[in-house]
């Protein structure tokens, strides 16, 4: 058995997106998982709690790259060798380097080379010279416009590793035990016993991929008036937000759940509503469908959720399209101020009925 580093060192979302990566490295390079490595995940803070959750991953490794981390650490000595050392003593013999396309792997593919690492795969339009071993060029190695879940597989396909035969290359988690008093299990079965509900997660880290929360508060009504049971999630820091979204009579859990609790909400609810933002694709890894409304800003065919029932909404052709924009540059926000709280409880009554637009399969897989 071979001890293998992958590394994907931004946030929560794609590290969950790399699950199906990283479960081919585990299984090694036979599709009947007859050669199987011992995976350790390189991951940044933002991503370390969605890393504890995926199958295959043997070890996690947490560390702030000062190239990924916003706002960026200051790259000293003392951090740049902490990880060497790391990788160093825990054997590593190959790596796999997850990057997204405005990421280079070479800056991490050297500090390896320096760790003693033999094999080094990535994806770089760079020149890599001695830094990878397992070059793919994006353009002509593989396409740009697909899916991050393919994106990654394909990297690690080009290091050697293959799913296992059966495996159905979407996004899982594991289940464990939750660490607060109140456990995952314990809300998920209160919240069933409740009768089925809709998720509504308002929250994003970036500004520009956020729905307005008076609209979200709005849509909570409609769904209330169509019968629904509605419940509010979000972080610790989105409190006075979910507190508006939910409004006095949907169940409001900002800031009282835990990654894991999250993860078996998001499980039992019918439709989950919500940006393009990490939960997003933690319901996709346990498996529910998703009304995402979702900001151009990069584009939907790469992370837009994976492998679930899915309504995308909000105008893909907007000015701020492939912008990366943490703050709209558009005045009014009309990407997705322009979308109806009616348009999204249209969406959800489409999922819970299994039918998903026409429109939205033109948006994300358009030849």
């Amino acid at each position: 058995m071979s001890r293998v580093l992958v590394a994907r060192l931004d946030s929560m979302g794609d590290v969950l997106l790399s699950g199906p990566a990283l479960r081919a490295v585990a299984n090694g390079s036979r599709r009947d998982g007859s050669r199987p490595n011992d995976v350790v995940l390189l991951c940044g803070p933002e991503g370390a709690g969605a890393a504890e959750m995926l199958p295959g991953v043997t070890q996690v490794h947490t560390w702030a790259c000062p190239w990924i981390v916003n706002p960026a650490p200051p790259a000293t000595e003392e951090m740049i060798n902490s990880l060497i050392e790391f990788v160093r003593n825990s054997r590593i013999e190959e790596a796999v380097i997850l990057t997204s396309f405005h990421q280079s792997p070479l800056p991490l593919a050297l500090l390896l080379r320096l760790a003693g690492v033999r094999k080094i795969t990535g994806a770089s339009t760079d020149y890599a010279g001695s830094l990878l071993d397992v070059r793919l060029k994006p353009g002509e190695d593989f396409p740009e416009d697909q899916p991050e879940v393919i994106r990654a597989l394909t990297i690690a396909e080009a290091g050697g590793y293959v799913l296992r035969d059966g495996d159905d290359g979407k996004l899982h988690i594991t289940s464990g035990p939750d660490p607060e008093p109140e456990g995952a299990t314990s809300l998920a079965r209160e919240l069933a016993e409740e009768g089925p509900y809709i998720v509504v997660h308002p929250g994003a880290a970036a500004p520009a991929r956020a729905w307005p929360a008076l609209h979200h508060a709005a849509t909570v009504e409609l769904l209330q008036a169509y019968g629904h049971k509605v419940v509010v999630t979000g972080g610790p820091g989105e409190t006075s937000l979910t507190a508006t979204v939910a409004g006095p009579s949907a169940r409001n859990l900002g800031g009282g759940t835990n990654l894991r609790t999250l993860a078996a909400v998001l499980e039992g609810a019918a439709v989950v509503v919500t940006g393009n933002t990490g939960p997003a694709h933690l319901a996709a890894a346990v498996g529910t469908p998703v009304v995402c409304l979702f900001a151009p800003v990069v584009p939907a065919i790469r992370w837009a959720p994976y492998g679930v029932p899915m309504e995308l909404l909000g105008d893909q052709e907007a000015a701020c399209k492939n912008s990366r924009a943490r703050t709209c540059p558009v005045p009014g926000h009309p990407c997705l101020s322009s979308v109806a709280p009616e348009q999204v409880v249209e969406a959800v009554e489409r999922l819970l009925g299994g039918v998903s637009s026409l429109s939205t399969r033109r948006k994300v897989w358009k030849p």
